[in-house]
Formats: structure tokens, sequence, C-alpha cells
């Protein structure tokens, strides 16, 4: 079956690019590895895809795109006709990229209107062993969004692009998986937009280190450290100059997609919070708003 097989890219249109590449440069640990056509591309140190954060200049602050995986043209193809099928906008179809990277997919907008990609053939990038100590993130863990329709999209999800049901944590929260990883898709409750984007740390020492960093540099944690429940990962929430949540976090639970049961869980603070020593909570995130972007190509 023709699949989405994992996350590649987000990318954003912030009011102050400089200080948005700055906190991912300096605080956050990406490298820059292209600008162009008045587009930022930064990368992780430890895993070979080619960019995971895309970042131009705005005087709108939106989603401009979030990027999707898929294993070989042939899968991108089917891919786009099931969510042609599902009545989904397309936006382009399936045609040779001309953004760096190059590769090849299509792009629509999800039932919600966020603008989405999914590609294969992308170039890859250049990895290198982390040291110890580094604090630096390996690659994206997953994006969290939050959806006016956030059951009927997690459906939507399982049966267009192919992703399996992990756990729910009572009817608000959605957790879904398209590889080995817990999840790589979450969905809440709330209208159309990015909750946040997280990064997998090595380890639970590194992501506490990579905290210190953040701290030091005068962006604290709005809700860490913790562990949660669904998923096993630790975390530790910021926000970006521009407004935009972004977490580290590591120890992920992987599982077997072949045999994985679904859960659910009662919601409770134990769950959300295994530790509960962290500051702050769901209530001290950032509170959603539709995203500027909904329904409107962003021609980039």
């Amino acid at each position: 079956m023709s699949r989405v097989t994992d996350v590649r890219y987000v990318g954003y249109a912030v009011p102050d690019l400089e200080a948005e590449k700055a906190f991912y440069l300096d605080q956050w640990k990406l490298k820059l590895v292209a600008e162009e056509n008045g587009l930022s591309y930064l990368a992780t140190q430890g895993h070979d895809e080619l960019y995971v954060v895309r970042l131009r200049q705005s005087d709108v602050r939106r989603v401009d795109v979030v990027a999707l995986a898929a294993d070989s043209r042939a899968d991108v193809d089917a891919l786009h006709v099931k969510v042609v099928t599902s009545g989904c906008k397309i936006i382009f179809e399936p045609r040779e990229l001309e953004s760096f990277g190059g590769g090849y997919g299509f792009r629509f907008f999800n039932p919600d209107g966020i603008e989405m990609e999914i590609s294969c053939d992308v170039a890859r990038g250049e990895a290198r062993e982390l040291e110890e100590r580094e604090a630096v993130p390996e690659k994206i863990s997953h994006v969290v969004f939050h959806s006016p329709q956030h059951k009927e999209i997690t459906q939507w999800f399982i049966n267009t692009l192919g992703f399996g049901l992990a756990d729910w944590i009572g009817d608000f929260m959605s957790l879904i998986y398209c590889n080995t990883a817990h999840h790589r898709i979450a969905f809440l409750p709330g209208p159309p937009c990015l909750n946040h984007i997280a990064y997998d740390m090595p380890d639970v020492d590194e992501m506490m280190r990579g905290l210190k960093r953040l701290r030091r540099g005068g962006y604290d944690t709005v809700w860490g450290p913790g562990r949660h429940t669904a998923g096993d990962n630790t975390f530790a929430y910021f926000v970006t100059p521009a407004g935009f949540t972004v977490e580290y976090t590591s120890e992920l639970e992987t599982i077997d997609p072949d045999t994985w049961e679904p859960r659910t869980f009662t919601p409770a603070p134990d769950i959300m919070d295994q530790w509960g020593i962290g500051t702050g909570g769901p209530q001290t995130m950032p509170k959603p708003a539709p995203d500027a972007g909904l329904f409107q190509p962003s021609g980039v």
C-alpha cells in the first residue's frame, strides 16, 4: 500500500527573518545549508534529511507548507490519486520539484486548509556523528496540529495517507504513526493551525543540556521538562521569536506497526506528564489561532 513514510520539513513565513534564523542557528542548533530566492534552508546535524526548516520574510506570519515523505514516484502518484479522491484541493499535481534539493512531488490543502507536500527523490544532506554533550537535535520527531474536526482529520490521515492509529488521550488527542516511531503526527481540538514541531535529541541528558543552553540564551520553557505517557517521550517546549512552538524530545517509543494495538488513556495530569516537576503545562502553551495561510497557496 502506498503511504507516507516520514516528516520532511516545515516551511514558515515570518515577520523578522533574521531573528527567526538566529534562533534556529544559535539556540536550537540547526545548520544553514542554503539561501536562495529569499528562502533560508536549515538542517539538523545528525540526520541526512536535506533540510527540516524553511524560512522566508513576510508581513504575514503563517505556515507555508508541511512536507511529508514517500518512498517512490509510484507512491507519490498513488497518494495523489487518493488525495484527489478524498475531495481535497490540489495546489499542483505530481511533477519535478524546482525547490532546493529537487525531487518529485505534489502539493494540496489538507481538509483544514493547511498546505502540505508529499515528495520523494529529494537530494540527501550530510549527517555526522553527534558527540556527547553537544546537545543538538538529530532530526524532526513529530508534528502536532490543532483541528476543528480533529477526529475526522485523524481518520482522513489514516484512510488517505496510510497512517496508523497509535493512541488516543481521552477523545481529544490522537497520535498516529507512519513508521516505527510511536507517532509522527498528532491532533488536538482547536482552530486549524500548528501546535508544535518536535525534534529528537539523542537522549534525555542531551535534551536537558539543550534546555540549559536555551534558558541561558533567554528562552525559557513554556512547559517542561517532563515525560508524556502516550509515546513515553520526554519533552521541553519553547517559543521562537515569531511565536511558533518547538519541542526538544527524546526516547520516543518505537513500535511494530504490524502488531501495535491502539490504546486510550484517561486524561489526567500524570498522563500528560509522568514526572510533574516541570514549569507550566498545556495551559501555558501559546493559545491556538487559525493559521493566516489557510487555503491560500504559499507560492513557494
